[in-house]
């Protein structure tokens, strides 16, 4: 293929309508088998996933199905399992588009909405609460077209997602939010189907308490590929994208594939082990449509109140990739700013690695390297002076001057970021000075292969480059010598000793009272290395 001659499809970055994509020819991953058997279940569902997953479109799909437009659905799945086609009430309310910075906000999202579904089943609503409103248009629906009703809430949390650094707003929401979506569990005569969306479980704080005929179906293996794409729809729908990118890209299929898995794939929604990773869909849509790889997820959205979270709880941020959390704090529906790492989880910044079904505990970890790297460039100006612009600036400079063989130069740079630290922001955590390290070796990893010690009988630091290893150790409140001298005890360099490059060895004392690096030592190692 020759891409100047590649025309391109239209590919539905950001269509959230189903009759909109299907109508204009947008392509589109064929989830309606698996919608299909979600509807047939006949449970009121709850689902959360990430932003930008797609599930706006799944509600706008499901709306479609139950208002019988079979047309949209010709040559999908559901055409073929669908022999009725009967038309429903469909009550569709998203809480998505609203800043809700007050109560009133709220208000008059709720008015507008009942507003509208009053005018089109003639119901009145005057001087009765939001609630009895709703409940009054579920029944007149019900008995005006003989069928009962389809409920579909899209963004359910979005009000308390927008007011967490406010109780009382938070306050008020609860309170308006728990009394509107309570009527469902009263109106079960009425309902067809039920499906409720979210980013996360723990912005529910309670409202769902008394709606417990609702089936979170976030973790069920069944429903893991509702949301999101699988490597095998990618490769089966985005045939000629993939061509042209490869093309473009100058990369073979099997290299972009890789190179797409590595940053976009990775998402895991259940501690099945028969799971299948999700790739993120709004960045595979954006690289096959520009046919360049870019932080398309993360760019679309900033984890500010999570990262000020973070710091505010003085988190380690060296322990987010691999924490262990109970099953307990990824289902319960209280939210806690004191523990953030689940809203984390849940907001798609974290996702699970492994599940130890006999103690009940999820290791977490990041899904890939997009949303690795973006969020760690993002927390960095929260734990030092550098601002977001300069960190690239920074890890450039850090990176040339390893992989010339530099390294005295690395150090002072090091060191001279150290200095630029306000005392306040040194002082505010013991080993902030740690957190910076590993935030400095973590971002190398984006240009260069770089490691970070997470287990015991690693050297703390290992950067590798075309021409060298090096093998680092930081001592608080010791010597050089004592750095270099455990490099050597610990065997910290046995792992490396096949490989060809040079190794180098780098000791290196950090000052606690200065609170800056100290003395170094760099040696390369040139004698028999010995296991210890």
């Amino acid at each position: 293929m020759n891409t100047d001659n590649f025309t391109p499809r239209r590919l539905p970055v950001g269509i959230q309508s189903f009759e909109k994509l299907r109508s204009e020819g947008f392509v589109y991953v064929d989830k309606t088998a698996l919608i299909y058997k979600l509807i047939q279940a006949g449970v009121p569902c709850f689902l959360s996933r990430p932003r930008r997953f797609g599930k706006s479109l799944l509600l706008s799909t499901i709306e479609a199905y139950f208002k019988g437009k079979r047309e949209l659905f010709r040559g999908l799945a559901m055409e073929q399992l669908e022999k009725n086609w009967y038309e429903y009430p469909v009550l569709h309310l998203s809480l998505n588009a609203e800043k809700y910075d007050s109560k009133e906000r709220l208000a008059d999202m709720l008015e507008r909405q009942l507003q509208a579904w009053e005018q089109l089943y003639q119901t009145g609503g005057k001087g009765i609460t939001y609630s009895g409103r709703f409940m009054t248009v579920i029944k007149q629906a019900y008995e005006q077209t003989g069928r009962r009703v389809v409920v579909l809430i899209d963004e359910y949390d979005k009000p308390l997602l927008r007011s967490f650094d406010n109780s009382k707003l938070q306050d008020d929401f609860r309170e308006t939010l728990t009394a509107f979506y309570t009527v469902l569990k009263d109106a079960d005569p009425w309902l067809q189907f039920v499906l409720i969306t979210g980013v996360t479980k723990f912005a529910q704080m309670g409202i769902f308490s008394n709606l417990n005929q609702l089936s979170d179906i976030s973790f069920d293996l069944d429903y893991n590929t509702l949301c999101g794409m699988t490597l095998p729809e990618i490769e089966t729908t985005f045939v000629p994208e993939l061509e042209a990118m490869a093309l473009k890209q100058k990369l073979s299929h099997e290299a972009l594939l890789e190179k797409m898995t590595r940053l976009y794939d990775g998402y895991r929604f259940t501690n099945d082990e028969e799971f299948t990773p999700m790739y993120n869909p709004f960045s595979v849509l954006n690289a096959l449509m520009k046919r360049a790889f870019g932080s398309y997820w993360f760019g679309s959205g900033t984890p500010t109140f999570l990262v000020d979270m973070l710091k505010k709880t003085n988190f380690d941020l060296r322990e987010m990739d691999g924490i262990q959390v109970g099953a307990l704090s990824l289902s319960d529906d209280r939210a806690d700013v004191n523990n953030p790492v689940p809203m984390v989880y849940q907001s798609g910044y974290l996702t699970i690695k492994k599940y130890d079904e006999r103690f009940n505990m999820y290791t977490l970890g990041f899904p890939n390297e997009e949303v690795k790297y973006g969020f760690l460039n993002f927390a960095t100006p929260f734990y030092t002076p550098v601002s977001q612009n300069d960190t690239n600036f920074y890890i450039g400079k850090f990176i040339h001057e390893l992989e010339t063989g530099d390294t005295d130069s690395f150090l002072t740079r090091l060191r001279a970021f150290f200095a630029d630290f306000p005392y306040e922001l040194n002082r505010e955590k013991e080993n902030n000075y740690q957190i910076v390290f590993y935030l400095v070796f973590k971002l190398m990893g984006q240009f260069t292969e770089s490691e970070v010690r997470s287990a015991c009988g690693r050297a703390d630091a290992v950067v590798k480059t075309p021409e060298y290893i090096y093998v680092f150790e930081f001592k608080l409140d010791g010597s050089a010598e004592a750095a270099l001298r455990q490099i050597d005890e610990k065997g910290y360099l046995i792992p490396y000793t096949a490989d060809e490059r040079r190794l180098i060895k780098v000791g290196v004392s950090f000052d606690k009272e200065k609170r800056n690096l100290g003395e170094w030592l760099i040696e390369q190692a040139t004698e028999e290395i010995n296991k210890p």
